[in-house]
């Protein structure tokens, strides 16, 4: 028992500071080959812990199982993007499964509100969760669940969007406003004559806070910049692809000369098949997410640059968050900002 204890506070360790069992062990036991950076690292988490394998193995005695909701969208036949944090929660949850965690998944069609309502009530009616972590699409919806949450103590975490309520554990996703800001360095290099940028949303439910960030950082880039430009917005709220397409299309024939486009989420492919139909292969079109979709046409050339969060990596540290928080009783990040990737057709093979 005694030799298991110390297997799981290693590798326990390993996992937090992101090295090898090998490199813990090496601190452990004062051996060389570790950086003083990494041993300064794991030494902080052996504190913090209290060498915490002995708490691991005394809850494990226990038979204590901490229960985790998860509460996303299902992948779609328009857009695979959230099967990549599904991956990431995956990932987590084979890792954590072994200290006493369940995990249970539920999902919602993003373009139906009713299905989220549903979900959140299969959660409340089973009344076991100790922690949950969700994608807050539905914004009046989630803010209703969170309530309940909140009268029930149970931490929930936020991943790929962020709302404006009171006591979430925390935030994992991107930095919207820096977001917004790279979003219209990138457009510029498709600016020549018009200086004409089509800004468009393409959501069912606009999450304004959201958004109105990524609009924020996209504006303050000519303002701090002096760039001359024209902005024409354009929101679309029925998302099939009829609708997408008529909304375009009215938007060039009162704009024909429109050199840039600027997709505000996932949807950029639905516009690259608009461009890719009208033979518009000059439009600068820049967009969000590593999706299926999107980067078919981003190697075809239709999408210039896609600015990406790394899903599966939020979903990943959603989960371990909530773990690290009720099982092990660590701090937690109330803000962890995902870094901001650009992916271009040069380099889109390299990308995961």
């Amino acid at each position: 028992m005694k030799k298991y204890q110390k297997l799981s506070g290693v590798k326990e360790i390993a996992r937090l500071a992101d090295v090898s069992i090998g490199t813990v062990d090496r601190v452990i036991h004062n051996r060389t080959g570790v950086s003083a950076k990494t041993k300064s690292k794991i030494e902080n988490i052996i504190k913090q812990l209290n060498y915490q394998p002995n708490i691991l193995a005394s809850r494990l005695a226990s038979g204590k199982v901490y229960r985790l909701a998860v509460l996303i969208p299902r992948g779609s036949e328009r857009t695979d993007f959230w099967d990549t944090p599904l991956k990431g929660i995956k990932r987590a949850e084979e890792e954590i499964r072994q200290y006493g965690i369940s995990v249970a998944t539920f999902f919602f069609d993003l373009n139906d509100k009713s299905t989220f309502i549903a979900s959140t009530e299969k959660i409340r009616q089973q009344k076991r969760f100790d922690g949950v972590l969700m994608a807050p699409s539905f914004v009046k919806e989630s803010i209703s669940f969170t309530r309940y949450c909140q009268e029930h103590s149970i931490p929930f975490v936020f991943i790929d969007s962020n709302i404006e309520v009171n006591g979430s554990l925390s935030y994992i996703g991107p930095p919207l406003f820096q977001s917004g800001f790279l979003g219209a360095r990138l457009c510029t290099f498709g600016m020549k004559n018009t200086k004409k940028i089509l800004f468009i949303t393409i959501s069912k439910e606009k999450n304004r806070y959201n958004y109105s960030k990524i609009e924020e950082g996209f504006k303050n880039y000519f303002f701090e910049n002096d760039v001359d430009h024209q902005l024409i917005k354009l929101t679309i709220t029925d998302t099939e692809k009829e609708s997408v397409f008529r909304n375009l299309e009215k938007a060039f024939v009162k704009h024909p000369d429109i050199e840039v486009i600027f997709v505000t989420n996932s949807r950029v492919f639905s516009v690259a098949q608009f461009l890719e139909s009208k033979k518009h292969k000059k439009i600068h079109l820049v967009g969000y997410d590593f999706s299926k979709e999107n980067q078919n046409y981003l190697k075809n050339g239709l999408i210039d640059f896609l600015i990406c969060h790394k899903p599966e990596e939020q979903g990943y540290r959603g989960l371990m968050s909530l773990y690290h928080h009720l099982a092990l009783n660590l701090p937690v990040d109330q803000v962890y900002f995902m870094p901001i990737d650009i992916v271009t057709k040069e380099n889109q093979d390299f990308y995961r």
